[in-house]
């Protein structure tokens, strides 16, 4: 047996260790940036008194996403992995809690199915006070309020901030 310590990137038989996610993600990275390249190319010429015309943004982004899709493939390939977060309050070693996710799904979706009918002012306060009782809150009052400004603010900014109609539901000339 070894007395040294075994660095995160080697086994004991000091092979590298590849993490293949990140070749996943290399991989998608270069073909999103090959997209973006491609779909540079069916751009029309912009104004011709421009020194740098709209259409070359593609191909810069494009290319920088090539490029760290390289990096990334050749880092993996060193046996670079990246390390775990250490969240504070994150117990990484406990399963998913998908009654959770579930609740949390249910009160998104009831979302979607009312925001006609009750309009966002309502169904935004539902929103924040519903994904607050599933995470953990009790203070029902405090989450109401803060719920209620939050979605009447938001209809307002956009409504009147940036001119976006937002349904608003049964409240309808009351806003």
């Amino acid at each position: 047996m070894s007395t040294r310590e075994d660095t995160p990137t080697e086994t004991r038989a000091g092979s590298t260790v590849v993490d293949k996610a990140q070749y996943g993600l290399a991989a998608f990275l270069a073909v999103v940036g090959a997209y973006v390249v491609y779909d540079a190319t069916t751009l029309s010429d912009g104004f011709a008194d421009q020194p740098v015309q709209p259409y070359a943004f593609p191909y810069v982004i494009g290319g920088v996403l090539i490029v760290l899709a390289a990096l990334l493939a050749l880092a993996t390939a060193r046996g670079d992995v990246p390390q775990a977060e250490e969240g504070e309050d994150v117990d990484l070693t406990q399963p998913s809690d998908w009654a959770t996710v579930a609740k949390l799904l249910v009160v998104f979706l009831a979302n979607i199915l009312l925001v006609d009918w009750l309009g966002w002012a309502i169904t935004g306060a539902i929103l924040f006070v519903g994904t607050a009782y599933v995470l953990g809150s009790r203070t029902l009052v405090r989450d109401v309020a803060v719920g209620v400004a939050l979605s009447v603010g938001t209809w307002y900014g956009f409504y009147s901030g940036l001119g976006l109609a937002i349904p608003a539901g049964i409240l309808d000339g009351v806003l």
